[in-house]
């Protein structure tokens, strides 16, 4: 014992008291799952539905360690048993519902998942709208405020996954409403982030329907009645094409967990490289449409101008959401003290992030090179290509991009709904104490996607509101993650760091509020038809 002593790494004044060892159990004895534990246990993969990490009856009490150690995740420095640090730290009580809810029932993720997931969310067919914000904005501030939007989000996702675990207490916050908790308070925080995060869930997943089902209907038009005859063939409506594409998602949406659809996120991130490259590729090879202007639109009033600009920033900031996954994405890896999960996760979002830049970047400003200040408002890119191209492009090529447009909105459905999967069975697991069985799982997901089915029967002209739902859901993206990291990590007062993320975060905030207010504008100016259950 006095040579383990000596070799421990501890103070002269400890060293007079050596550390009693614990006596070996029998093999025989059954311990009692235990409350909390300690964060390395804490951050172990789950693998199964158990509510708790260690109720493995067969799994024998960890020895008790020769030399008194701290987790390097914890601290980088081997303290002694007394000191002031170790005494700070807190056992992390574990959650029984996290073994049992969809996006941290498996913690089995990689970079690889992540990379796939983060690229599924991060293009969407709200890219080829960007297009249009150039019309406002011209040549030199497209650009430049395009640049800004990608290195500002950039740099905000890279906050949020640092942020996911804490180093002090060692809880991972795999949900962005859990650490929008801990940073605001619980009843501010339902303030400031349930609508937008509720909305960028279940707002996309109608948008998602509104696009799968109107593309799904125009390509079968064009391929039964394509060749210009007199069509025959009964013809579904809009309404029941929203319903076809509905049940798809619905169908889809059964897989159990977020993990469970890596494979449906690669083939949605596939798509939605594969319909942005042969759009604006296609776009520029047909050259530039006739009497094309690149003259920034300046119509009306000064204010109208100046909200028409606000609306067009509205448009940058929403093809650039998707920070509301950031958290549950990362929440599916397992991570420990010697690899955390900040590690695979950053690594994954740095690659997705370059082929989103591969995209967006010659998407907007290709499109906006052919089709200037012609491009339709409603639609973009895709919307263009129909109607300028439609008859000298292949038929064949075009009916692709279509395909492609619908296989991403149905895996796009599936990572949006996830969150709105995992709140729903939430108040199931904190009422009954118990997982969600398999027929009640299936049933609120279905109830969930015919709802937003319902929605976009409702309301078909969500997607014209493009730059008031990007400045609503901007402060998610670009303000929040400044002020979690200002109060969970407390840089230097008045350092760089400090004074980055307060400019960005007010910055944001106050962009937001302006956006808001330009979306409501140009919707009450233009005259949106509001043409409910008339899609």
């Amino acid at each position: 014992m006095a040579d383990e002593v000596s070799s421990a790494p501890i103070t002269p004044r400890v060293s007079s008291a050596p550390i009693t060892p614990r006596p070996r159990l029998p093999p025989s004895h059954n311990p009692t799952p235990p409350v909390s534990c300690p964060p390395s246990q804490f951050h172990s993969p789950s693998l199964s539905r158990s509510p708790l990490l260690s109720v493995d009856t067969n799994i024998t009490p960890a020895k008790t360690p020769n030399r008194l150690r701290t987790p390097r995740f914890l601290t980088p420095l081997i303290t002694p048993l007394g000191s002031p640090l170790r005494k700070a730290l807190r056992l992390t009580k574990l959650d029984p519902q996290d073994a049992w809810l969809p996006i941290t029932e498996s913690r089995n993720g990689n970079a690889y998942y992540a990379a796939f997931h983060t690229l599924c969310s991060g293009i969407g067919i709200q890219a080829l709208v960007l297009p249009v914000a150039f019309t406002i904005l011209g040549w030199t501030w497209g650009i430049i405020c395009t640049s800004i939007a990608f290195i500002w989000q950039l740099y905000t996702l890279y906050l949020l996954v640092q942020l996911h675990e804490s180093p002090e207490t060692g809880i991972r916050y795999s949900r962005y409403l859990q650490l929008s908790n801990a940073t605001f308070g619980e009843k501010f925080s339902m303030v400031l982030t349930m609508f937008p995060i509720m909305y960028l869930s279940g707002g996309t997943c109608v948008a998602l329907i509104i696009i799968g089902g109107s593309t799904s209907k125009m390509i079968f038009d064009l391929a039964a009645c394509g060749a210009g005859s007199v069509c025959t063939m009964h013809k579904l409506t809009t309404v029941e094409w929203y319903l076809v594409f509905t049940c798809a998602a619905v169908l889809l949406s059964q897989l159990p967990n977020l993990n469970s659809i890596a494979g449906v996120s690669l083939l949605g991130a596939i798509t939605a490289v594969g319909y942005c490259t042969i759009i604006w590729v296609l776009s520029v090879s047909e050259g530039r449409v006739d009497n094309v202007s690149y003259n920034p639109v300046r119509e009306g009033s000064e204010i109208n101008r100046f909200f028409n600009i606000m609306n067009a920033l509205g448009i940058i900031a929403f093809a650039f959401r998707g920070h509301n996954l950031t958290l549950e994405i990362q929440g599916t890896m397992p991570s420990s003290e010697k690899h955390p999960s900040s590690v695979p996760m950053w690594k994954g979002v740095r690659v997705a992030y370059v082929i989103v830049a591969l995209c967006l970047f010659p998407l907007s400003i290709g499109g906006y090179w052919v089709y200037g200040s012609k491009i339709p408002t409603n639609g973009g890119m895709l919307t263009a290509l129909y109607t300028f191209h439609g008859q000298d492009a292949p038929k064949s090529l075009l009916g692709f991009t279509s395909i492609c447009v619908i296989i991403n909105s149905l895996s796009s459905f599936q990572i949006y709904g996830m969150p709105m999967f995992d709140d729903m069975e939430s108040k199931f697991t904190t009422r009954m104490k118990k997982p969600c069985p398999w027929w009640l799982r299936a049933i609120l997901r279905a109830f969930f996607g015919f709802g937003c089915f319902f929605s976009a029967v409702a309301t078909p002209f969500l997607g014209s509101m493009a730059g008031l739902i990007g400045g609503t859901a901007l402060p998610v993206t670009l303000a929040y993650p400044c002020f979690m990291w200002l109060k969970l990590k407390k840089p230097k007062a008045y350092g760089s760091v400090w004074w980055l993320n307060w400019t960005l975060g007010v910055v944001g905030m106050g962009l937001s509020v302006l956006l808001i207010a330009a979306g409501l504008y140009v919707v009450i100016e233009t005259g949106i038809e509001f043409s409910f259950f008339n899609p």
